[in-house]
C-alpha cells in the first residue's frame, strides 16, 4: 500500500505545485513546492476523495490533531494511518 499511497499524495501535491511528481520529494515542506493554505484546503479534499478518508478538521494545528502536514512525508505518513483506520 504504501508505494501506491505515496505515489497517489506526491501527484496530487505535485499537481498543486505545478511541478512534476520528481521534483517532489519527501523531506520538502509545503511551504518548500509554494503551496499556500488555499492549496492546502484543495490538496486535503483531492487526498481525501482519493482515499476515501476525512482529515481532521484541525490538520493544520499539529498541536490538535495526530494529522502532520509538516512535510511530505508526514503527510503519507497520516494518510497510510488513517487508510489503515479505514479498513
Amino acid at each position: 500500500m504504501s508505494d501506491s499511497v505515496r505515489e497517489k499524495i506526491i501527484a496530487i501535491i505535485a499537481e498543486e505545485a505545478v511541478l512534476d511528481p520528481d521534483q517532489v520529494k519527501p523531506e520538502m515542506t509545503l511551504e518548500d513546492l509554494g503551496i499556500d493554505s488555499l492549496g492546502l484546503v484543495e490538496s486535503i479534499f483531492k487526498i481525501e476523495e482519493a482515499f476515501d478518508i476525512s482529515v481532521p478538521f484541525n490538520a493544520n494545528e499539529p498541536a490538535q490533531t495526530e494529522f502532520d502536514i509538516s512535510s511530505v512525508a508526514a503527510i503519507v505518513s497520516a494518510v497510510e494511518a488513517l487508510v489503515r483506520a479505514r479498513v
